[in-house]
């Protein structure tokens, strides 16, 4: 079962969805509690869960079924964009990361693409 069911369930639906053990093994909780963390309204019952990692994952997912109020709730996971810059202008300058993360903030877009074409090696991503 995909984990995003399992937020779904407890932001909207309100089912219990756990029907099997084999459902339960494959509720995640940190995906669950990440997924609540980027709201003002569930980001301290996330915080709470955290605290109490050690439980059952069918305690835990009976905790935040019933004590979240329905809503629909969406958001994007934030991921990191500029460690491939950060890798570029290592390689390039032969900087730490440190270093490189306080020079990619000079740096022009026009100035990185053109340090990527120069360090670019080819083949495939």
């Amino acid at each position: 079962m995909n984990p995003f069911d399992y937020v779904n369930a407890i932001n909207y639906s309100k089912k219990d969805i756990m029907e099997t053990p084999e459902d339960e093994t494959a509720y995640t909780p940190f995906v669950v509690n990440r997924s609540l963390s980027y709201f003002a309204d569930t980001v301290g019952i996330a915080n709470e869960m955290n605290r109490y990692h050690h439980l059952d994952n069918r305690l835990q997912f009976s905790f935040l079924i019933n004590i979240i109020r329905k809503r629909k709730r969406f958001s994007k996971w934030v991921k990191p964009e500029l460690e491939n810059d950060v890798d570029v202008v290592k390689e390039y300058y032969g900087y730490s990361n440190e270093k490189a993360r306080q020079v990619i903030s000079l740096l022009t877009p026009t100035q990185l693409k053109s340090l990527k074409d120069k360090v670019n090696k080819g083949g495939r991503k």
